[in-house]
């Protein structure tokens, strides 16, 4: 499924439209939630069928496109089903009990209620919510995909604007060309990562270099009268430049990724349980700047498209082991040399933990333990 995202030019009054319609889905959402904590035994066909029953007792459910309801519904059961999927796996701790959504901020239709010009320049949309007709902005070419493909049509509110995006049917492959070499790498806080031929990547830290601009303009904010107009502005300025910060870390992310996966033929890391680690308080920060979790899934995606093996490994032992000789040399996280008293093998720290990860993929591999292979997940 691919997604293709063009931004929205409009009026303000489909602006508004659209905000109505995103509410309308947080309304429909939340009932269906209430029905299923009120009613045993709801299931998902009973939660599609309340929809009919939400439009005949409100007007503004009614105008909202019968599939863009049912996809609302869809969303209460996901976060059902999502909680009924940790209880059987007893899952530790929390096990996410759905909540009432007060921040929707998309809507979502499927095959109906929406119609694409041939130009692929703008679309309408032709329920009863009244949005209408809307001109595209970007330079994808979503005309050339048969209407048919297209599976979902969202409307997307941000800080900046509004978006649409549309799920397409489709495979994408990328041909691969074989280099011969196979890495593992360290992610870390002092670089980005480190692999196991030497190379390191700057840790670009892009919250920690806007924190002051954060602070100032939170600052600001704190300082606006709550309910006035410049209290509203100064939030949407927080809100940008948050944003920017994100958006800096996704594009950083899927570029090294993709010019990893491109330059090598296997890769490996530590298959690490990052929710776990944010809980250090010290080093909870940094751990969500480096945005460890996006990097390694965009990492998996190209993976796949390439059909080269990803590799999961067991961190255990791979910082403290020699990559030499296999003793085990006790280091803490200042100690950014590995020193070996066994071997004298002297280097980085996370250049031998790189080497150790790579050399695990391989001795696992031939047991077919500790090991996850995602080119194929």
């Amino acid at each position: 499924m691919l997604t293709y995202e063009y931004k929205v030019d409009g009026k303000k009054a489909q602006y508004a439209a659209i905000d109505e319609a995103i509410r309308t889905v947080q309304f429909i959402r939340n009932k269906c939630l209430r029905l299923w904590m009120d009613e045993k035994g709801i299931g998902q066909d009973d939660l599609q069928k309340y929809c009919a029953i939400l439009a005949k007792e409100f007007s503004f459910v009614g105008a909202l496109n019968s599939m863009a309801r049912q996809a609302s519904a869809d969303r209460a059961w996901f976060a059902i089903r999502r909680f009924y999927t940790n209880c059987k796996a007893s899952k530790p701790g929390k096990k996410g009990y759905p909540r009432f959504q007060k921040d929707n901020r998309s809507i979502e239709y499927k095959t109906s209620g929406w119609k694409l010009e041939p130009d692929g320049r703008h679309i309408t949309f032709r329920d009863g919510c009244g949005i209408g007709r809307l001109r595209l902005i970007g330079t994808r070419t979503i005309e050339t995909f048969p209407i048919k493909q297209i599976k979902r049509v969202r409307l997307i509110r941000r800080v900046d604007g509004y978006y649409v995006q549309f799920c397409v049917q489709a495979e994408r492959q990328i041909a691969h060309e074989a280099t011969g070499v196979q890495v593992g790498i360290d992610i870390g806080l002092k670089a980005y990562y480190t692999d196991s031929l030497g190379n390191t990547i700057e840790n670009p830290r892009y919250y920690r270099k806007a924190e002051a601009r954060l602070k100032r303009l939170q600052r600001r904010l704190s300082r606006k009268k709550k309910g006035s107009k410049n209290r509203g502005k100064a939030r949407k300025l927080v809100a940008r430049a948050h944003l920017k910060v994100q958006r800096q870390r996704q594009d950083f992310a899927r570029k090294q990724a993709n010019a990893l996966v491109s330059s090598h033929d296997l890769i490996a890391f530590e298959h690490l349980v990052i929710r776990n680690m944010v809980r250090n308080r010290k080093l909870a920060k940094s751990i969500n700047d480096a945005a460890w979790g996006a990097f390694l899934e965009q990492v998996k995606y190209y993976g796949k498209l390439h059909g080269i093996a990803i590799i999961a490994v067991a961190p255990h032992g791979t910082s403290q082991n020699c990559s030499g000789c296999g003793t085990t040399v006790i280091k803490t996280l200042s100690m950014r040399t590995h020193i070996c008293p066994s071997c004298g093998l002297v280097m980085d720290r996370d250049e031998n933990a790189a080497l150790n990860i790579l050399e695990a993929s391989r001795t696992v591999g031939q047991t077919g333990t500790g090991q996850i292979n995602l080119a194929n997940a």
